[in-house]
């Protein structure tokens, strides 16, 4: 323990020995960089930040019944507005009203100055987390603004939420034109396109009237009716021929009893025969026998001959003949003329049937084709009713941000002027100025120290050498070594003390109004 004791105490003296060797070195080694550092710290303008809260109002109307045309996050378009904000033209007018950076914008060019502004305004959201998702929502958020002097801080920071404000509405309003006015737009081409689908439809109806599906039981109820007359004409037509052709063979009777009618016998005979032979041949075979095409024709030409005799002949015949004959004569004209109206109105029952028969043949082709045109009419009209919808929410939506009852921005707290710097904190930079100037000029003591190798004492030489020390001369001291000494010590106290000085001034010089040397040594914390 008192070994332990001897060699404290002899540390002890040694550091008291080397600081009075080396006293004045450590103070020139302290002085020079704390005055530095003191005088940068103390001179370096204060810089004040202001800010603003704004409160995100969500929209007003129930998104049940208004549907916003609105859709992006608020996160995009916060970044968006930023962007306009931050904006050259903008952040110049606001630098010229305010009066800003004027020590700046002397010595730079004046991008580099709206640069400045732009790292100065900062945005911070402000979110909650949703209990339907994970994700978070932003509920407000903070816009600070940093400057020198607090009062201009403070009406910056307000005029920057005004513009965000206005700019929102401005956004959500100019969006919401923007969606009305496409879509009405896309309606109008829409109705255009539906407008032509109608014209295609009704000019196929007008064009096809008749072979329309939805006629189809008509046209078959038609051809039903006109098959049934088309019978009872053929039925008529059969009953007068077989009625004629028993006048026939009364007449070839009375002519057979009066003279001078052989002519005209023959032909009544013929014609009746003529008659036999075709319902002969139309028991065993169709119309389309060429047998029989050839007495309908024969027939037709008899018919003829009989029922038109040559006047002169005619006359003849009349005034020779018998009144029953006569009688004969008459009914065969007019069951002639009968038969004539009936194949007549078996002509225009046989084209109107065929008609008939074509509709409904021609109905499923229709039908595609119609079903095409519907197709694309119905679906053009789906898209056309869609839009209208799409339409009138647009308008509801841009009715909804003109009366500004959609989602906006709302401050919540404004700025006010800081009563306190938020840098720099002189009281933090000054203890850490002492710490690192005091490690200085211990370091340059013991360093000094390290490099001279004389001895100091009888001990120290002592310690080194193996040889035994027999006496010590003091170091002796004259007048002229004090006057010699003083002077140099003078001479040193005036270079140092002018150093100061200079280092004083050269601080000044660099870090009054210096802002870009606060943010240098607050790193980041503002």
């Amino acid at each position: 323990m008192q070994d332990e004791a001897v060699r404290r105490g002899s540390a002890v003296e040694t550091v008291k020995s080397a600081w009075g060797r080396r006293k004045w070195l450590g103070v020139v080694v302290f002085a020079v960089p704390f005055v530095t550092a003191a005088s940068l710290i103390i001179f370096m303008p204060s810089l004040y930040r202001s800010t603003a809260t704004i409160l995100v109002d969500r929209q007003q109307v129930p998104e049940s019944m208004v549907r916003p045309t609105v859709t992006s996050a608020l996160e995009t378009r916060l970044h968006t507005i930023s962007q306009e904000i931050l904006s050259r033209s903008r952040l110049d007018a606001l630098i010229k009203q305010f009066n800003l950076y004027n020590d700046l914008r002397r010595r730079v060019p004046l991008e580099e100055v709206i640069e400045r502004m732009r790292k100065d305004i900062k945005l911070e959201l402000k979110s909650v987390q949703q209990t339907d998702d994970r994700r978070a929502a932003t509920v407000a958020f903070a816009l600070s603004y940093d400057g020198r002097n607090p009062e201009t801080v403070a009406r910056v920071t307000n005029t920057l939420a005004s513009f965000y404000i206005e700019e929102n509405l401005k956004a959500r309003e100019r969006q919401a034109v923007g969606t009305s006015e496409f879509l009405k737009v896309q309606l109008a081409e829409a109705k255009k396109r539906l407008d032509v689908q109608e014209a295609l439809v009704s000019d196929f109806k007008k064009r096809y009237m008749g072979e329309l599906p939805q006629q189809t039981d008509a046209n078959l109820g038609a051809i039903e009716r006109l098959s049934t007359q088309l019978r009872l004409n053929s039925d008529t037509q059969t009953r007068f021929g077989e009625r004629r052709e028993a006048l026939a063979r009364q007449r070839a009777e009375a002519a057979s009893m009066s003279p001078g009618a052989a002519g005209t016998e023959s032909k009544v005979e013929r014609l009746a025969r003529l008659n036999q032979e075709l319902r002969s041949l139309r028991s065993t075979y169709s119309d389309k026998y060429p047998d029989i095409a050839r007495l309908k024709e024969e027939i037709a030409t008899l018919e003829r001959e009989i029922a038109e005799p040559e006047p002169a002949t005619e006359q003849k015949a009349t005034a020779t003949m018998s009144p029953a004959a006569f009688r004969i004569k008459q009914a065969q004209s007019e069951i002639q003329s009968e038969l004539s109206i009936l194949k007549g109105e078996e002509k225009r029952l046989r084209n109107a049937l065929a008609a008939y028969i074509g509709r409904v043949e021609n109905s499923p082709k229709r039908e595609q084709e119609l079903r095409e045109l519907a197709r694309d009419y119905e679906s053009t009209r789906e898209y056309y009713q869609s839009l209208m919808k799409r339409h009138d929410d647009a308008q509801l939506a841009e009715s909804m941000e003109h009366r500004q009852k959609g989602e906006q921005f709302r401050v919540l707290d404004p700025a006010i002027p800081a009563a306190e710097p938020t840098a720099p904190n002189r009281t933090r930079l000054l203890l850490m100025a002492l710490g690192v100037c005091v490690g200085l000029a211990v370091a340059s003591v013991m360093l000094a120290e390290q490099i001279n190798a004389s001895f100091h004492s009888v001990d120290e030489l002592r310690a080194l050498s193996t040889f035994p020390v027999l006496l010590s001369i003091p170091l002796i001291v004259t007048p002229e070594d004090t006057e010699r000494r003083r002077r140099r010590m003078r001479l040193a106290a005036a270079t140092v003390a002018t150093g100061l000085v200079l280092l004083f001034g050269a601080s000044f010089f660099i870090a009054y109004g210096n802002e870009q040397l606060v943010l240098l040594v607050t790193r980041g914390r503002l």
